[in-house]
């Protein structure tokens, strides 16, 4: 089986994991931090701001079953990529909308997708961001399945169609 991951930023990582967890050709969905310029930070650090992380979900899945496409219109129907200062409630550097792209195929990709939006009037404020020199550190094992752990919904995410 071939897993590929995608990377994305959306507000906070609880409810980017919840819907793209439920998504067919999903292995996983991973909370997370990229961006910062800190090794391995904690949840403690990145939301105080000055590490530069941005809350991130690794999304592994199988391409035969799904695209990156599918992964990033879904990415931007889960969340609003206008809101330039975090997500919903969510307010911080930590909750900025964002595609980490692993390639020149994901950016153009992404920056299509982006473009449609903006076509359609929307000012989109997500950010592409190369994956290389930027690694991916795994949240603390409490933020993994976070709504599934204590059966609730996403508080700030809600699926929209756009596309």
């Amino acid at each position: 089986m071939n897993i590929q991951s995608a990377y994305f930023a959306g507000g906070c990582f609880w409810g980017v994991e919840y819907y793209f967890e439920k998504l067919e050709g999903v292995k996983g969905a991973i909370s997370g931090y990229m961006g910062g310029h800190l090794n391995n930070p904690s949840y403690q650090e990145v939301c105080g701001g000055r590490t530069g992380h941005l809350e991130v979900v690794r999304v592994d899945y199988d391409p035969d079953i799904v695209t990156f496409d599918e992964l990033a219109e879904l990415f931007f129907e889960i969340h609003d990529p206008t809101q330039k200062n975090g997500q919903g409630p969510d307010i911080g550097n930590q909750y900025l909308s964002a595609i980490f792209y692993n390639n020149q195929e994901e950016k153009d990709i992404a920056q299509a997708l982006i473009d449609i939006l903006k076509n359609k009037g929307y000012d989109i404020a997500t950010q592409l961001i190369s994956t290389i020199n930027t690694p991916f550190f795994e949240a603390e094992e409490y933020h993994q399945n976070y709504y599934f752990k204590h059966n609730k919904q996403p508080y700030c995410h809600k699926y929209i169609k756009i596309f």
